[in-house]
């Protein structure tokens, strides 16, 4: 009786098999690759969106042409983009090195309190710092990551000293010059 209802290790494979067949997973970065649509766009909005992001500057016809669509249904299109916030803003990448900003420094901030007014304060601070460009509440060791373009070392320490630690409920700040820009900037996967 006993050896009645015990299955070899093959047939409880075989079986499981059967009622669990094995899902393939598609590579990842396949999956990243493929645009996932959000809701109101389509596969022609996906591609004014990534010729937008590849060079603001292109005429409308010739992105209507690469779009595969007429001009004046890319026209429409792209004032929609506009409208409903998929296109925030169209500006030019300006070479940091070549007006002065080549150094590039992330700040992660510690403030001395975790409250919503601490936060309000220390980020209605930052927007009046010309010369940050990011400024991220994080998870981690940090509550704030600042990224800041200045012209060298010499620049930045006198924006730390007048400014950045005077920030207020700064508790600690921790630099990090960028010895080297891999990736910056880089437009959305879409």
């Amino acid at each position: 009786m006993k050896g009645a209802l015990e299955l070899s290790a093959r047939q409880a494979d075989a079986l499981q098999i059967q009622a669990f067949p094995l899902k393939i997973i598609p590579d990842c970065e396949r999956v990243l690759k493929e645009p996932t649509m959000s809701e109101g766009l389509d596969r022609i909005d996906y591609r004014i969106l990534r010729l937008l992001q590849g060079d603001g500057r292109m005429a409308n016809a010739e992105i209507a042409e690469r779009a595969g669509t007429s001009a004046a249904t890319c026209h429409r299109r792209i004032q929609r983009l506009f409208a409903e916030g998929f296109v925030r803003a169209v500006r030019a990448l300006i070479d940091p090195a070549r007006v002065g900003r080549g150094t590039l420094v992330f700040v992660g901030v510690v403030l001395d309190r975790s409250t919503p007014e601490s936060f309000s304060e220390f980020e209605a601070a930052v927007r009046a710092i010309p010369v940050l460009l990011d400024c991220h509440l994080v998870a981690g060791d940090f509550d704030y990551m600042l990224k800041i373009r200045v012209s060298d070392m010499a620049d930045f320490n006198r924006l730390h000293s007048a400014t950045l630690i005077g920030l207020p409920g700064v508790r600690q700040t921790r630099t990090f010059f960028v010895m080297k820009e891999v990736i910056d900037n880089a437009p959305l996967d879409l």
